[in-house]
């Protein structure tokens, strides 16, 4: 379980994420993450969150958001909410280090998803910075912070979530892994 002041260090890219709060903290409410990313470009796909609103608040650097299809430049003392359900994307585009805190409402299993995200990178099974269809299919169904990817077509996406993702799970893939996490889902 995350705990506040714990700091991720994902070994290939160098970025980390400090847990500033925790759903535990906030009684479920939020979590906070103090991000430093030294990574330019983006990290994950184009996507959108369900249930969840995220605000990013810029301490260092630019941080570029993708919204509503216009790229927003956000610098230092800048914040922006992305809303729930609005396809989304943000990274740092710059050569600069991106200094950041990111709140994420409510927290669901959203600080799980962190963990296990740079343990994977950790173990060496995040290739260029994908965990693969497998693992991805079983990290999108069996997470309470449910997300989609902005360009398939959610119906798709649920077709492969919910054919591919119980097939992963033979093969020992999980949403949440007990060595990074202390439980399983």
């Amino acid at each position: 379980m995350p705990q506040k002041g714990q700091v991720l260090v994902n070994p290939v890219s160098g970025d980390s994420y400090e847990f500033l709060e925790t759903s535990n903290d906030t009684n479920g409410e939020r979590i906070s993450i103090k991000m430093v990313l030294k990574t330019k470009g983006q990290l994950v796909p184009n996507h959108f969150h369900v249930l969840q609103d995220e605000t990013f608040e810029v301490l260092e650097g630019k941080l570029t958001i993708w919204l509503d299809r216009k790229i927003h430049i956000l610098n230092a003392g800048e914040s922006m909410t992305l809303p729930k359900g609005k396809p989304h994307n943000h990274y740092n585009d710059s050569d600069e280090t991106l200094t950041m805190i990111q709140t994420v409402t409510p927290a669901l299993d959203f600080e799980y998803l962190m963990e296990n995200l740079i343990g994977l990178a950790s173990d060496g099974l995040m290739k260029n910075g994908k965990a693969g269809l497998l693992q991805e299919l079983a990290t999108l169904k069996y997470l309470d912070s449910k997300s989609f990817l902005a360009d398939i077509p959610v119906g798709v996406q649920k077709v492969l979530m919910n054919t591919i993702a119980p097939i992963s799970r033979l093969f020992g893939y999980r949403a949440i892994y007990k060595k990074y996490s202390g439980f399983e889902k």
